[in-house]
This record gives structure tokens, sequence and C-alpha cells, in this order.
């Protein structure tokens, strides 16, 4: 039976991945674009390892032969068939290489398909994955996109072939506000999924790597001290936006694209009841570094607003919360940042500008 361990391109092709582990192991982590089609369900796998832990791998190789029997296992098959005749070039794989990829790939060559496994499973690949991000594995000059909130820096992210996106990699905006409906990955699929962005991005031999200016946190993911790091080891170019420009970034992510979201998600009016509770619910969570009496203010002006847009339908009254927020808020602690910082400061301009010059470096 055939056994691969040709990790690096499987990254590089983004190579189909069939997970034969049971949901519960699956749900902690999986690599990009896995699926999961479970040789053993949660349930099975727990009797089965009792059994294991009771009379040892034999028994408990029996008892998984006998509880997958039949037509549970036909249709189990016939999955595992229908995945790898849609992606021939697919490999499988289960936690360490063992017995359940290794049944899976049996069965599958009786049902005449012959794919290979994963040599060491998930295990031995997610060290692989783990290992690109230790901080030593890149050879590219970091730089960061660093600028006031509502700047628009994702904008310019996404616009540098070079550049690698933290916040879409971790689905979180990386602010107060920064949830969206959906949930965050989890830690492991973020950091599987950062692992295949620095893969990529180091085979195409760039010298620099640009990524927004986060902290470890982005959300509820976060990035592993040596990477974080890293990140921080070189120069920073700041993308310098007037207030009203950034107010007006800020209408469009923060309140008509999340009202919209959020109005797909829940229907037209639910929908913006439920974003108003959550705008609401982010501000009350800075209190203390906002400040009691801003508080009360920003709250008034987001409660006038949100009243004014649904007798009205107009969304100019957003403004004025937002711009107390950025001035009171996020400014003075973006300031008080740049002031610790020692980062050397390699450009400094608008969208266009810090684009032109991003783009120009190798």
């Amino acid at each position: 039976m055939k056994l691969t361990k040709d990790y690096q391109n499987i990254i590089l092709n983004h190579t189909p991945l069939l997970d034969v582990r049971a949901p519960i192991e699956f749900n902690k982590g999986a690599f990009p674009g896995a699926v999961n089609q479970p040789i053993l369900t949660d349930e099975e796998r727990h009797i089965i390892g009792i059994k294991y832990k009771e009379a040892g791998n034999a028994e408990a190789t029996a008892l998984g032969y006998e509880m997958v029997s039949g037509e549970k296992k036909e249709e189990r098959v016939q999955g595992w068939v229908n995945f790898f005749k849609e992606n021939p070039e697919g490999y499988l794989y289960c936690f360490r290489g063992g017995s359940r990829s290794r049944i899976a790939q049996e069965w599958l060559h009786e049902a005449g398909i012959d794919i290979p496994r994963l040599e060491g499973g998930y295990k031995a690949f997610r060290q692989c994955l783990l290992d690109i991000l230790d901080g030593t594995y890149l050879s590219a000059s970091p730089i960061t996109l660093g600028g006031h909130t509502g700047s628009g820096k994702t904008k310019v992210i996404y616009q540098v072939k070079k550049a690698i996106d933290l916040e879409g990699l971790a689905h979180h905006r990386g602010s107060s506000f920064g949830n969206y409906i959906e949930p965050q990955p989890a830690q492991i699929d973020f950091e599987n999924q950062l692992a295949y962005a620095l893969f990529h991005h180091n085979h195409a031999g760039y010298k620099h790597l640009i990524i927004e200016d986060e902290g470890r946190n982005v959300g509820r993911c976060f990035i592993n001290k040596e990477l974080f790091a890293y990140f921080r080891s070189g120069s920073m170019v700041i993308l310098s936006i007037p207030l009203d420009g950034r107010v007006e970034n800020t209408l469009e992510e923060y309140v008509i694209d999340s009202q919209q979201r959020y109005m797909n998600h829940y229907g037209e009016a639910d929908g913006l009841s439920q974003w108003y509770t959550y705008i609401e619910g982010s501000m009350k969570r800075v209190e203390r570094r906002l400040g009691g009496d801003r508080l009360k203010a920003v709250l008034a002006e987001l409660d006038h607003a949100y009243r004014a847009q649904l007798a009205t339908g107009s969304i100019d009254a957003h403004r004025d919360w937002i711009t107390i927020f950025l001035r009171d808020y996020y400014d003075p602690m973006y300031e008080y940042q740049m002031s610790k910082s020692t980062r050397p400061v390699a450009f400094e301009g608008d969208a266009s500008a810090v684009i032109e010059y991003l783009n120009q470096l190798d």
C-alpha cells in the first residue's frame, strides 16, 4: 500500500485530503481543505478505546471490524470512493498514519481505488507545519503595515502580492468590534492555514513579507511568540489617512457591510436589532479604557443614529459615534503604542503611495 510524506507538494498544490479520524478529533483541528469522513464515529472510537485499554490492540481491532461491517462499512467506503473519484490526486490520513488509515486504504483497494496515505498521519504533517511557524523558517524581511484605526490597512494588504492577511486567516478584524457572525477557526486550524500561507510566500521567493501590524492575539487566535518576534523584527510602513477618511472607512465596514451581514443572517428586521446589540456590547466591553462619561456619550450617539436610521433609512448619523470612538478611544491608544515602538519607519503615505511603495519591493 502506498505511503507519502511529500508534505511540501501537498502544501504547494493544496492537495485534497480525506481525514478518517473521528469528528471530535477533526473539530479540534485539521488541514486546509481536508474533508472529514470518519472510519469510526466518536462513540465507536470511545468504545474501542476502552477495549484497547482493557484487552489490548488485537481485541480492539477485532471489535472495530465487528462494529463497522455490513451496510455501515459499505456506506463509509462508498463515501470515500466518491471523494476520490472527485479528487483522484488526493491522499487520506488518520492521526498517526496507523490502523485506521491503513484499513481505510485496504477497503478502498478492495473497491478498486488505490490512494496513498500520509506516512505518520496527521501528527507528522502537523509537526511539519509547526516547524514552519517556529520563527526561523522564513528568509524574507518582514514589514508591518501600521496606521490609525480606520485607515483601511486591510484594503491595502489585499492589493500587495507579497502580503499575508492575518485577519483574514483568523476571520477577525483585529479590533474591539472585530467579531464576525461566523465563528473564528480553531487555533490549530488558524496555525495550519498560516503555515500554508508562509510556505507559499517563501516558495515564491519574495524578499519582503508584508503583514498588518497586529498584536499577538487576533480575536481568540494567537501567534506564537517566536513567529511574532520575527514579524516585529523588521521595519514599519505607516498608512496615513485623515480622520474624516477613517470615519468613512469605518462607516463602510462596521455599519454598511456589517449590517448587511447581519440582515443576510437574521433577516432584515432582526438583523438590524442584532447588529445594534453587537455594537453596543462591544462598546461596553471597553468602558475601562474609554471612561464612563465618554461611554455614555458614545452610547447616546449610537442610540440616536440607530433610531434615525430606523425612522428615515439614513446612516449619516452613525458618523458621529464613529468619530468619537476613533478620536477618543483608538487614536490615543495607537499614539501611545507608537511612542513605545522601536521599529524604524521605512515609509509613510496615503493608500495609493503605500501600495506603490510596497509593490515595488522585491
